[in-house]
């Protein structure tokens, strides 16, 4: 199969520069390649608007603007684990395109769909299933609006907005029959919350999976991308809130660390102790960016019996734009004074709302900036923590059997999945997810259903009598 790697390029500054004005917002919010996007209030794109040969051809195409049509896709592709309802999300989009796509119109119509669903409904009491469906959808909206917060008028709602996704989330657990096991599991710098899923309270051992998320998904994502599953085919499921994600970022402030097996080791620990869990069947996947945490914590943690890359990812820092990357220098203060000089002040706002975004799990300066509804002034610091993230001198101690997934018309990390999967020794193979079947793009947004399929099948393979 043939893939194509990254590219470098080496223009001048000037270049780089204006690269990165003319087309920044869809580069770094959706990993396109091309240059320029269409304009944020475009009307709705009709079938015929896509090409029958692009990313999202026809239906598929919600939003003309990359960033908001990945993200509308997830929300989307959810209905088929019930973390959303076609109706509300196909009403929301026409809504948002009615008024003007923008990030203020996007936050504020999902926020008000969550706050629905999470008020009584007019027209009788629901009981507790109802309830527990309303929670779980709502907590996928509060997601929604999450993500562009930062590019709207409130931006210090972020906060807000989280607990309020959480405390959707924990809703819906709560009512979850049988309900997770909620738990902090100790971690040097604050305790990591979990939820751990389980079939039945038989007290069966059981073979269990530990999903890990990326780099702005929340625990609704961990639902349709293998809790579901998991219950289903009669796995434990281990979801979890680790640094740079969840509460760790906006309430207690912890950024990612590069060494991510730091994280999954406590998990796996506090797993081995449980009585319904199988120590020698204890899977370990990452979704998105966290196909790079995930492969990380596999080779130094043993007991990981099997490793799911979705997608493999083996330097997070290759996911921004060249145009980015080339600004920074050794030398902290020179790189600072290019980005604050040069760069900011000709950022237009859609670039600048992105850029927030994609930096606050690397910076809680950064963070705390944006939520002010200004930009941040040390780009170095998030920059070389970024860089650190890099994985591929470490891949080759993974023992596990490792999956490795990729996609067609794969975003963020295009060319990576295949050059990681190369780069193991372990026992692995290689899947990638394609258009033929509508499951292209980053992590699937409209196949999350084949997604777990081939996850959960390959991982029935690799550990027998699972």
């Amino acid at each position: 199969m043939t893939y194509e790697p990254t590219r470098a390029a080496g223009p001048t500054r000037r270049t780089t520069l204006a690269g990165l004005v003319g087309g920044a917002g869809a580069v770094l919010a959706a990993g396109c390649t091309s240059s320029g996007a269409p304009p944020a209030n475009a009307p709705a794109p009709g079938p015929s608007d896509s090409p029958a040969g692009g990313p999202t051809p026809g239906v598929m195409t919600l939003f003309k603007d990359p960033a908001f049509n990945f993200n509308g896709l997830l929300a989307l592709g959810g209905a088929g684990f019930g973390t959303a309802e076609v109706g509300e999300v196909l009403t929301a989009v026409n809504t948002i395109n009615k008024a003007g796509l923008s990030a203020r119109t996007y936050t504020a119509t999902f926020k008000a769909l969550g706050d629905q669903l999470m008020a009584p409904p007019r027209d009788g009491k629901p009981d507790r299933v109802t309830t527990r469906s309303r929670a779980l959808r709502a907590a996928q909206y509060y997601a929604q609006a999450l993500f562009f917060v930062l590019g709207s008028d409130d931006p210090g709602s972020e906060e807000q907005l989280y607990k309020a996704g959480r405390g959707a989330w924990d809703t819906f657990c709560g009512l979850w029959d049988p309900p997770p096991v909620k738990a902090n599991v100790a971690y040097p710098r604050t305790p990591l919350p979990v939820w751990f899923f389980r079939p039945d309270t038989s007290g069966e051992r059981r073979p269990t999976v530990i999903l890990t998320n990326g780099s702005d998904g929340q625990n609704v994502d961990m639902w349709t991308y293998g809790v579901s599953a998991a219950l289903a085919r009669g796995w434990n499921a281990l979801v979890y809130e680790g640094p740079g994600q969840g509460q760790l970022l906006f309430v207690d402030r912890v950024v990612f660390t590069p060494r991510w097996e730091t994280v999954v080791t406590p998990l796996v620990d506090w797993l081995v102790a449980r009585p319904d869990v199988d120590p020698d069947k204890i899977a370990l996947t990452g979704l998105s960016m966290g196909g790079d945490l995930a492969p990380r914590a596999a080779a130094f943690e043993d007991r990981i019996a099997a490793l799911v890359a979705m997608p493999g990812c083996l330097s997070p820092w290759l996911g921004f734009p060249p145009e980015l990357r080339k600004i920074v220098t050794p030398d902290k203060e020179a790189t600072n004074t290019i980005w604050n000089k040069e760069v900011v002040p000709a950022l237009p706002p859609d670039a600048a709302a992105t850029i927030k975004k994609r930096v606050e799990p690397f910076s809680v300066p950064a963070m705390l900036d944006a939520r002010k509804g200004k930009m941040f002034t040390d780009f170095w610091t998030p920059a070389k923590l970024i860089e650190s993230m890099d994985i591929t001198n470490v891949v080759g101690r993974i023992k596990a059997p490792t999956l490795v997934l990729d996609y067609d018309d794969e975003q963020f990390y295009p060319g990576q999945p295949r050059l990681m999967f190369d780069k193991l020794t372990a026992p692995k193979d290689y899947v990638k997810l394609t258009a033929a079947t509508g499951a292209q793009l980053h992590c699937s947004p409209m196949a999350p259903q084949q997604h777990c399929d081939v996850v959960f099948d390959w991982l029935r393979e690799k550990l027998p009598g699972s």
